[in-house]
């Protein structure tokens, strides 16, 4: 194993090094300045972009996006297969400089156990104060304060366009914010967001659209790594930078259906790598323990943590323009990998975000175009990667039948659910139905090991 540590300079001038590197400690500097005082990596046209709807962020809520860079960075360029003793688990310390260093480094244990229970690695957050020629990065205000109402995550995906046509038919003005880190993802915020600014032009809503990515080399002589854990931190981040701005109260809403905001593994074997944590209610109550700690004054929810994804389809307050919007939206873990078939961008059919989408969509109307159309077309072999998620559904189907009430013990492996204990029997109730939903589309579908 390879200890690292990233450090975030200000310009070259700023040679500040928090602590010594070990010998067992790799060091890796991440220089946060494209030129003149123009923070790189996206920051700085995010803020100009914000400056001209009249949204002014917070220097503490510049120094979390900044924070948030940093660990953005660590988590894609820093190989698990080669940097970490069990492919997994990865030692990584970030040093981070920011207006108030007393404030944040009060902050870090919080920081440190969100950020371990949320990519499964070992963190270690360190703080020290911005230099001189950058205490103020932040534009000053003007009088006009922004026509928000509030800030909402906007992934391209299918929750977030329910999320977004919901607010806006009830006469909300959101402001939506999108991370863009590869091509189709993009272009699916992109073509969602048109169309949603197209049936609703005589709203004030608008979109702050941030592309973050850094070089494949960042770190000498480590492949990077594409599990991308770390990336809800970034997308969290950009929500309350840019909530921090309404100079008042926020709130930032995170659109998820129950299902995979718990995301209960399917089977015995399935933890770790594939239990992702990016809206469960634990990781949510510590962001909002840490924006209390920060003195940000705004507050994150996921309004449909208690809904399964068809139940969030069957309950849009627009569901003609829904069903208009549905094939530009975009679930597929890796909509890409069917390139080598001759296919273009495109949803498989089978992964994981698929079957749920899918099942969600059987009532209301499919139009998604699937590398697989049709599921039932063949054996699918569960000890491969187009097999495994279908078995793995069908199998915890199968565990809730066997056992009735097993979900009230289920939905706790994930992470704790102590926040709110009277939330649990929704919980479990969303689990239960969630799956259900998925069983249905899998009726009739066969698998079989090859």
């Amino acid at each position: 194993m390879t200890r690292h540590l990233i450090q975030g300079h200000f310009g070259t001038g700023d040679r500040s090094n928090l602590a010594v590197t070990g010998p067992d400690e790799k060091q890796t500097r991440l220089d946060l300045v494209a030129y003149d005082k123009v923070i790189d990596y996206g920051i700085g046209g995010a803020l100009t972009d914000l400056k001209a709807k009249n949204v002014f962020p917070s220097e503490i809520a510049l120094d979390l996006l900044v924070t948030a860079a940093h660990v953005y960075a660590a988590d894609t360029r820093i190989s698990r297969d080669t940097e970490s003793d069990d492919a997994w688990t990865r030692e990584m310390r970030i040093v981070v400089p920011v207006s108030d260093a007393a404030r944040w480094n009060a902050a870090s244990p919080l920081l440190e156990r969100m950020l371990n229970f949320l990519t499964g690695d070992r963190w270690t957050m360190q703080f020290r104060a911005r230099p001189a020629k950058f205490s103020q990065l932040v534009p000053q205000p003007d009088l006009i304060m922004p026509s928000f109402t509030s800030v909402s995550l906007f992934s391209g995906g299918l929750d977030s366009l329910i999320g977004a046509i919901d607010q806006l038919e009830t006469g909300e003005v959101p402001l939506l914010v999108s991370h863009a880190g590869e091509p189709a993802v993009s272009k699916s915020q992109d073509d969602c967001f048109n169309l949603l600014h197209a049936q609703y032009q005589k709203s004030s809503f608008d979109r702050l659209r941030t592309w973050m990515a850094f070089p494949k080399n960042l770190v000498r002589k480590v492949k990077s790594e594409d599990t991308t854990r770390g990336r809800s931190f970034l997308f969290f981040a950009l929500g309350v930078f840019a909530g921090s701005g309404f100079r008042r109260h926020f709130e930032l809403r995170t659109p998820e259906n129950g299902l995979i905001a718990l995301n209960v593994p399917l089977d015995t074997l399935r933890l770790g790598a594939l239990s992702t944590r990016t809206t469960h209610p634990f990781y949510i109550a510590r962001w909002n323990d840490l924006l209390k700690a920060l003195g940000i004054s705004g507050q994150i929810r996921n309004p449909y943590w208690n809904k399964t994804k068809g139940e969030m389809v069957a309950a849009c307050h627009n569901r003609a323009l829904l069903k208009r919007i549905v094939p530009s939206t975009l679930s597929c873990s890796s909509p890409t990998k069917g390139r080598w078939q001759g296919h273009g961008t495109q949803h498989c059919g089978y992964c994981l975000p698929c079957l749920i989408r899918r099942a969600s969509l059987m009532q209301f109307g499919d139009s998604t175009t699937y590398t697989v159309p049709d599921l039932r077309s063949e054996t699918w072999d569960p000890t491969t990667a187009r097999g495994e998620q279908i078995r793995s559904f069908q199998y915890a189907a199968k565990r809730l039948r066997s056992k009735p009430g097993i979900e009230r013990l289920l939905i706790h492996k994930p992470g704790p659910l102590t926040d709110d204990p009277g939330a649990l029997p929704e919980f479990a109730a969303v689990y239960r139905r969630g799956l259900a939903e998925v069983e249905v589309l899998l009726k009739g579908v066969r698998t079989q090991p090859s």
